[in-house]
């Protein structure tokens, strides 16, 4: 008999190997024949499989086949299942809300005590009888199994024994949580399921050792955990939520829990989820379904499982599936997507999670991970609502974009992140819905799923601010803040820069000092401060508060980029102004606040990197001088919330106002808001929308948003800048009269003076020359000096003639 077998894999290999096609004709003839070779090749095998695993190993050792048998592989690994990945928020009761799970196979483990008895009896009823009885293979279905597969009439489904249908699906398993590559993924798969005598050989030996090492019970809750319903549906539980508008497991009734095992028989014909299918759909009552289901059910009553009262109630009830799909990807956290998908990019683009950007994602899809946020529920509430009531999702004029996004100073917490659009990233539901839906996270980096960003405008006159106090100038000292054209500007890094650059103002105002400027936002005063300062640092400072370009290249440092013309992220801008109010310590956004496995053990977050980015006393400068844009007069006026909570502010409107900002913090909560342009020029102050002027929408935003945060957590006062940040530096005047108007200009330049023509007086002197000027003797550095010339009109006072 060893001999027979021995030769029979030989011989039936190389016999199907010569089959010619002309001799293919002959099949039924020599069907028969095969049918018994390939009989016989497993016949040794499942004398031992029929009795105990001992018996097996001990009585038929001697033999050929058996020794072939016993050498092959028995130690099967049961690695981890593979599970999704859920996603949480936490209210502000501590209540946990699920924004979205990510996974590849939709699968919930439960433990034995959680799987209702109905199931373990149907499983057992319908698909081995004699499950624990047998030690592993049950003899008559795999023979029958075996003349299935010789006759070519299948052999992938059928005649296994739970413990083997465990085995290969544990194989197919660890061949998805093993590959690195798609194609690693297939061969593994491919090789786990093919339907030859080897892999069934190898199959039987794995069962067999896994009945040594598991009992029944584990085996059983193992099957039932990782059996396949069809889709992506894996195991009891997901099943049941899938199949019957989300019930658990334990709350099905005998009925539905046979339908559900009916399917696990052959998914591809006995799932529910097609209900126009000719043979399974709802039309025809669900027939397939429902012809395995009785099936199962009689053998239920066979084995005394249920009684008959149990079974004809049971057969007598249509199959009626509720097809619950559950929520998958960011789409379903609703106006909180946006924020879902940058969690998402921030495990894509973390080490941590994997060498590869692939092996990230598979960790998240596969890996069971619980993954609670820093989103605040209240107050991204009160964004979305915000954004919504002001800004129009779309825009027959232009491609209009509205922005809020909240970080927490001290510890780079996105508490709130809301956008005027509605995130997918599914093309078909893209294309389905039109512009009103994006991908497009416009708050973020490109590399985070991101924009190329946007102007910032005046917001980022913030780090001039900053390097003109880090530079040791006093935020009241004086210099000429005229609207003029700038030739010269010096820049460490690229080289300075010569040319021709001649800010326009939005209106007619003058700023003399830094408190002005940033409280009127004067585009000529801080271009005026940058040309008294080195644009390499300006650039350095804005970088050491996290700045830096949304696309990805280099930031750059033009005498144009005062004005804020780098594209940037919304939350770039946000990190860097809770750096301001946080005395200048700036911490990188983070959106998760703990990871835990599927074993409850923690998982280190991307880090949180905060640093000082300039020193206390220079922040508390730029935060004094931010304060006063709120004071009658000041650009943020309109964004003020009532609240008595201090905030520091700053205004931005670029070119054409095709962005617009409003961007400012308390001591708790940093917020950032933009309305503009995704593309196109359109200028938001000729537009208007139904809650007012487009190009104040951005007051209209920010306020509802930063009230909540005020009322939530407060905000002390900012802490007083310097002495020396405040005072008044006064300086002498050089004495030019009687110099030419060039030479007296240059000289008080030199001398940190700024130079204004006051015209022509009255004057002994030669017309022409510097007569006076106002003032005289003292004045604050950086004041401007009024020069008046000589018109050569009073004639000399005749000098007395001596006396004899």
């Amino acid at each position: 008999m060893a001999g027979e077998v021995c030769w029979g894999f030989a011989w039936h290999g190389e016999l199907a190997t010569a089959m010619s096609d002309s001799g293919r004709a002959a099949a039924g003839v020599t069907g028969g024949f095969l049918g018994f070779i390939a009989m016989s090749v497993v016949a040794g095998v499942l004398v031992a499989a029929a009795v105990t695993p001992a018996m097996a190993v001990s009585g038929l050792a001697a033999t050929n086949a058996i020794t072939l048998f016993d050498n092959l592989p028995n130690y099967l690994k049961i690695g981890e299942l593979a599970e999704g990945s859920t996603i949480y928020a936490t209210a502000a009761d501590g209540s946990l809300h699920k924004l979205a799970t990510f996974y590849e196979q939709n699968r919930e483990e439960i433990a034995w005590e959680d799987i209702p008895q109905f199931a373990k009896d149907a499983a057992v009823s319908g698909e081995d009888p004699r499950f624990f009885e047998h030690g592993g293979v049950d003899a008559q279905g795999t023979l029958k199994a075996a003349v299935q597969l010789a006759l070519g009439r299948g052999g992938g489904r059928g005649g296994s024994s739970i413990t083997q249908q465990y085995v290969k699906n544990v194989q197919v398993q660890n061949a998805v949580m093993n590959a690195k590559t798609t194609k690693e993924r297939e061969d593994a798969v491919d090789a786990a399921t093919e339907p030859t005598p080897d892999r069934k050989l190898k199959e039987i030996r794995l069962a067999i050792g896994v009945e040594k090492n598991y009992t029944k019970t584990q085996i059983l809750a193992g099957y039932l955990n990782i059996a396949y319903f069809g889709g992506t549906v894996y195991g009891i539980e997901a099943a049941s939520k899938y199949y019957f508008g989300g019930v658990s497991a334990k709350d099905l009734t005998l009925e539905q829990v046979a339908s559900l095992l009916a399917i696990v028989n052959y998914p591809e014909k006995f799932r529910l989820d097609r209900p126009d299918s000719v043979k399974n759909g709802a039309a025809n009552g669900y027939a397939d379904n429902k012809s395995r289901r009785d099936y199962i059910l009689h053998k239920m009553l066979t084995y005394q499982k249920i009684g008959a009262e149990q079974y004809a109630a049971a057969i007598a009830a249509p199959v009626v599936p509720t097809i619950t799909p559950p929520t998958t990807g960011c789409e379903a956290a609703g106006g909180a997507g946006f924020f879902c998908d940058y969690v998402y990019w921030s495990i894509r683009t973390n080490e941590a999670f994997g060498a590869t950007a692939d092996e990230r994602v598979e960790k998240l899809r596969r890996g069971g991970l619980d993954i609670y946020t820093t989103l605040d529920l209240g107050l991204q509430a009160a964004a979305e609502a915000a954004i919504n009531e002001n800004v129009p999702s779309t825009d027959s004029r232009f491609d209009v974009g509205a922005t809020a996004v909240t970080v927490q100073p001290g510890t780079g917490r996105i508490v709130a992140m809301a956008q005027n659009k509605t995130f997918s990233n599914d093309p078909e539901v893209l294309k389905a819905n039109g512009p009103s839906w994006t991908s497009v996270n416009y708050n973020t980096d490109i590399d985070y799923g991101g924009s190329s960003g946007f102007q910032p405008g005046s917001t980022y006159k913030a780090f001039t601010l900053g390097e003109w106090v880090n530079a040791g100038h006093s935020l009241r000292e004086n210099f000429d803040g005229r609207r003029r054209t700038f030739t010269h500007f010096t820049n460490s890094c690229d080289g300075d820069w010569s040319g021709n650059f001649a800010p326009r103002n939005d209106d007619g105002r003058i700023a003399s000092n830094a408190v002005d400027a940033t409280k009127w936002s004067v585009n000529s005063s801080f271009v005026a401060m940058a040309s008294k300062l080195d644009l390499c640092k300006i650039k350095e400072l804005a970088q050491s508060f996290g700045v830096h370009r949304a696309d990805a290249d280099p930031l750059q440092m033009f005498p144009s980029d005062v004005l804020g013309t780098q594209e940037v992220a919304p939350l770039t801008m946000a990190e860097a102004f809770a750096g301001i109010a946080n005395g200048g310590v700036t911490c990188s956004p983070t959106a998760i606040d703990r990871i835990v496995d599927r074993f409850d053990k923690e998982i280190a977050p991307p880090a949180r990197d905060c640093t000082q980015a300039v020193p206390a006393n220079v922040a508390n400068a730029m935060a004094y001088a931010m304060q006063q844009t709120f004071a009658g007069g000041g650009t943020a006026t309109a964004s003020n919330t009532g609240t008595g909570v201090p905030h520091i502010g700053k205004t931005g409107t670029t070119d054409s106002a095709k962005d617009t900002w409003m961007i400012g913090a308390s001591a708790k909560a940093a917020t950032a808001v933009w309305v503009g342009n995704v593309t196109g020029e359109a200028n938001l102050r000729n537009l208007r929308f139904d809650s007012g002027q487009a190009a104040t929408a951005r007051h209209r935003i920010w306020p509802r948003i930063m009230k909540v945060a005020d009322d939530a957590w407060g905000g002390g006062a900012f802490a007083e800048p310097d002495a020396s940040a405040l005072r008044v530096v006064r300086a002498g005047i050089p004495e030019v009269v009687g110099k030419a108007p060039e030479d007296a200009r240059r000289i008080l330049e030199a001398a940190g003076f700024g130079v204004t023509d006051a015209g022509q007086q009255d004057s002994e002197l030669p017309a022409g020359l510097v007569s006076a000027t106002s003032p005289s003797g003292t004045a604050p550095r950086g004041a401007t000096i009024s020069l008046y010339t000589s018109n050569g009109a009073r004639i000399p006072t005749p000098k007395p003639t001596p006396s004899g």
